[in-house]
């Protein structure tokens, strides 16, 4: 992209040279590319990361090492290993080549394939972090899944059954509540047709959500203040919808809850020993079957621009994943 605007206006598909590793990073030749909300924010200018234009967006990838720039760690990944991580921009995933930081380089689970692997990375580490290190999430505890159909809410919805919660799943419309039901949701609402606020009371015998996780911000925030338990947890993931609510903090003391952010990319700047251990407990989840990233799309160059552009609309489920060979 030379310039900010929507996606399908300002994403187009050039020959560049190949982008060279710098200081501690790794050149990959991509596999598969997950696409994500913050790929669409970089388009419009919107991200708290600006690259200077023209440079290529993609956060997330599954690739092959290539070779190790000056100062890579004796322990990273040797040329040809299959990874997955995310990348270091302005040399982002959509393209054949990117370049990625060896400390942000982990070995691809063996048991998804390349645009599963490459879905792993952010959305799974960010429903972990949110479900475990922020809201110290309990077996037998009740978690309300917004955008239970998208990319970092369906990763929540496996994540939290994986933990023996019990899930009620938000989507819009039928096919997504589908799909949320399928993903492992024991309640799936349609919010364009019933009330959630109304299903968790009745669920939960009136005691409502235990942990709210809450990508999509505006009215689903303010409604989930609604049907929050005695001591529960609102987990503040993003604002999808685009609208930021301004919450009175009398409500949360007058009902004993908690708010919490969660930004999994300041782990990687002030506390990244965490990240490799969450990476393992995921791989050992998806050896054992209990997540898998649901790739419903797989597009090439061609299909890019619309595609992020579907998913900054929010038309798309699960994980739209890009394809160079495509």
């Amino acid at each position: 992209m030379h310039g900010p605007g929507e996606p399908k206006d300002v994403l187009v598909a050039e020959e560049v040279d190949v982008p060279r590793p710098g200081e501690g990073e790794l050149l990959v030749r991509v596999r598969a590319a997950a696409v994500n909300f913050p790929d669409a924010l970089l388009c419009r200018g919107m991200y708290q990361v600006r690259p200077d234009p023209p440079f290529t967006p993609g956060v997330e990838l599954c690739a092959d090492v290539v070779e190790a720039g000056p100062g890579a760690p004796a322990s990273a990944p040797a040329p040809g290993a299959r990874i997955i991580g995310g990348t270091a921009l302005p040399a982002g995933a959509f393209a054949e080549y990117a370049l990625v930081p060896a400390d942000a380089a982990f070995p691809a689970p063996e048991a998804l394939d390349d645009g599963e692997a490459a879905s792993l990375f952010i959305g799974y580490q960010t429903g972990w972090f949110a479900l475990h290190r922020r809201a110290n999430l309990q077996p037998g505890e009740t978690v309300l899944v917004h955008a239970a159909a998208g990319g970092v809410g369906s990763a929540a919805v496996q994540l939290a059954k994986a933990a023996g919660a019990r899930v009620i799943g938000v989507a819009g419309g039928p096919e997504k509540a589908r799909i949320a039901r399928e993903l492992g949701a024991d309640v799936v609402v349609d919010r364009h047709t019933e009330d959630f606020v109304a299903v968790v009371k009745e669920e939960t015998g009136g005691r409502g959500a235990d942990v709210v996780f809450d990508p999509v911000g505006g009215d689903s925030f303010a409604r989930s203040t609604k049907c929050i338990a005695f001591e529960g947890r609102i987990v503040v993931i993003g604002f999808a919808s685009g609208d930021i609510p301004k919450q009175a903090l009398n409500h949360v003391l007058i009902k004993n809850y908690s708010l919490l952010g969660l930004h999994w990319g300041l782990y990687r700047q002030r506390a990244p020993q965490h990240i490799p251990a969450c990476h393992e407990r995921l791989t050992e989840l998806a050896t054992k079957g209990l997540i898998k990233p649901l790739v419903s799309e797989r597009i090439g160059f061609g299909g890019l621009a619309d595609g992020v552009q579907r998913l900054a609309d929010g038309s798309t489920t699960g994980r739209l994943v890009f394809d160079p060979t495509a």
